[in-house]
């Protein structure tokens, strides 16, 4: 996409720098290789501890003004996120909703 759009900027918003315990060799291999096509990574906590996943879900949130989502529970980690995303007044596309997109 980049050489059709070289405006647009991949930033990487990683819930910690250990995210990748436990993965297999294969996937942190594609992680990394995807880290190093970013023009910006954040990290939202140093280490995997409780809540961190929110934590960068909500710095998501905070720093945009859409959230997109494939959400078809009420329950779980992105339904919190979308409530929240909502509750900041952001406007939600529910990718999973019916056969059109699904405005809030």
């Amino acid at each position: 996409m980049k050489e059709k759009h070289p405006a647009i900027k991949l930033g990487l918003i990683l819930p910690c720098l250990t995210q990748t315990r436990g993965w297999s060799e294969t996937d942190v291999k594609e992680y990394e290789r995807i880290k190093g096509l970013a023009d910006e990574v954040i990290y939202t906590s140093q280490k995997y501890i409780r809540g961190c996943m929110f934590k960068r879900n909500r710095y998501l949130v905070d720093n945009s003004s859409i959230c997109v989502c494939y959400l078809t529970e009420n329950t779980g980690g992105t339904a919190y996120t979308v409530r929240y995303a909502k509750k900041q007044r952001l406007k939600i596309i529910n990718l999973a909703s019916s056969r059109d997109m699904r405005y809030y």
